[in-house]
């Protein structure tokens, strides 16, 4: 019997990498067929994205599944969030694809207050406020490059728009289009009413699908070029939908930390909570698979730690800044990760130690002292955030889930363990693209729902504990 092939493309800030997936007998298997460097650059005077090189990567990389002879039956694409194309009539893309790094929403939350109250915004969309959030970009677009949304009928997410270029078919997933605080939390659709209210043009906004939904076949120009044709097939589009998707939890109620560029701390649940006290404490309601509510924080996460190993040059490696920061063991300066100086620093070393002179605390010189102080302060913020989410949902989870590449840096997973009280359980490393894949999987009947594809997880990964 022929193998049935699925293909996970999961682009992360950095980097991409292309995933198949297959079953032998209950195991799920999987092979990284293509990898591919990511980052923003800039443009015109902006971070920018370039979708079309992402697309080109994409490419190559099926070329490569030909290659090798495994043909995907399916395939599908995961990203970050909050990041968008618009697109003309005729399809094109207008202007750049800005990155949510970029400083041109920048006071775009005084703009937005003039039309409604983040108190109301919050009520409507339960999607905690981050400047960068869509709606912040589409309030900058409308304040700097109005001529972009005069032109545009249609807004399309990142992978959204790689699943057009793929297939020449447009929609707009649901996990991903939640993160542009302009659904309805409720009703899981566009709040229009909110939409109207903020001068954006009701027609680029299409109603979204739901993870599974089948957008349609390659087109036929590309299907000439590869030799074979694949079906796309909506994932979890935000890379933590289909992270939270491979969490291999046995329990209704259970923790999660999805542990990458950001750090995702959360609960999923049946409905969103948009009340003022989760405001207050920060938390967002993000959709996730089957219709479900990814509850959870955004923090920071490792993003501190790689552009620190970036600035120091080939000779530090995660394992050795990682090592050097043990040694140091809790440097006594503390420091609130989430603060906005550390979102885009030309200098993360220099922000780190800007923090703390303006905090008037001991300044961390070495590179070890310097990863101290990001790996006790994400710690202390992965406490905050299981108190709080206990608190507001009224749950207490004795164990905790961390998925992604995160999930491998063994210092903070017992940092974590120690700063939450939490029974710590640690991969899937590669969770978002295997949730990727059982997305697709489901789909196709192979498991028949969330918790059948959780338990492959669990028979299929390593999954660790810390001691």
């Amino acid at each position: 019997m022929m193998e049935r092939y699925y293909l996970a493309v999961d682009i992360g800030a950095s980097s991409g990498k292309m995933v198949l997936g297959w079953m032998e007998g209950e195991t799920l298997r999987t092979q990284e067929v293509w990898r591919f460097p990511n980052g923003a650059q800039k443009v015109n005077g902006r971070r920018c994205w370039d979708p079309d090189a992402l697309f080109r990567e994409i490419c190559a990389g099926l070329r490569r599944c030909a290659e090798i002879g495994k043909i995907p039956s399916s395939m599908g694409v995961d990203t970050w969030g909050v990041d968008f194309v618009l697109l003309d009539a005729k399809g094109n893309r207008l202007g750049d694809a800005v990155a949510y790094r970029d400083s041109r929403t920048a006071g775009m939350d005084e703009v937005l207050r003039s039309y409604l109250s983040e108190e109301e915004l919050y009520a409507r969309t339960g999607i905690q406020k981050q400047i960068f959030n869509t709606i912040y970009q589409l309030m900058a677009v409308k304040t700097q490059e109005p001529e972009l949304l005069e032109q545009a009928e249609h807004l399309l997410m990142i992978p959204d728009y790689l699943h057009y270029l793929l297939t020449g078919n447009m929609a707009m997933e649901y996990t991903n289009a939640s993160t542009t605080q302009l659904l309805d939390a409720k009703t899981r659709s566009w709040d229009f009413e909110l939409i109207d209210r903020l001068g954006l043009p009701r027609r680029i906004f299409s109603e979204p699908k739901q993870p599974g939904f089948v957008l349609g076949s390659l087109r036929p120009e590309l299907q000439t070029e590869l030799g074979f044709d694949c079906r796309v097939v909506l994932p979890p589009t935000h890379d933590t939908g289909s992270a939270v998707l491979a969490v291999p939890a046995q329990e209704e109620d259970f923790l999660f930390l999805s542990s990458g560029t950001w750090s995702l701390f959360g609960m999923e649940r049946r409905e969103a909570d948009c009340s003022e006290a989760s405001r207050l404490a920060n938390l967002t309601n993000e959709g996730g698979f089957g219709g479900t509510i990814r509850y959870l924080k955004n923090i920071m996460g490792l993003w501190m730690l790689q552009s620190i190993r970036a600035e120091l040059g080939d000779e530090y490696d995660f394992a050795r800044l990682c090592s050097e920061a043990e040694a140091v063991g809790e440097f006594p300066a503390q420091i609130d990760v989430d603060d906005s100086s550390f979102l885009a620093p030309q200098s993360m070393i220099e922000a780190v130690r800007g923090y703390c002179t303006r905090t008037g605390q001991p300044v961390p010189q070495s590179p070890g002292e310097l990863a101290s102080c990001v790996y006790h302060g994400l710690a202390r913020r992965y406490h905050d955030a299981v108190r709080e989410l206990e608190t507001l949902t009224g749950k207490t989870c004795p164990r905790l889930y961390i998925v992604g590449g995160g999930s491998k840096d063994d210092y903070l997973n017992r940092l974590t363990a120690r700063a939450t009280g939490k029974e710590v359980w640690t991969g899937p490393s590669e969770g978002t693209a295997a949730g990727n894949l059982l997305a697709q999987m489901i789909a196709d009947g192979v498991f028949a729902d969330a918790a059948q594809a959780r338990a492959a997880v669990r028979r299929s990964f390593p999954i660790g504990t810390v001691q």
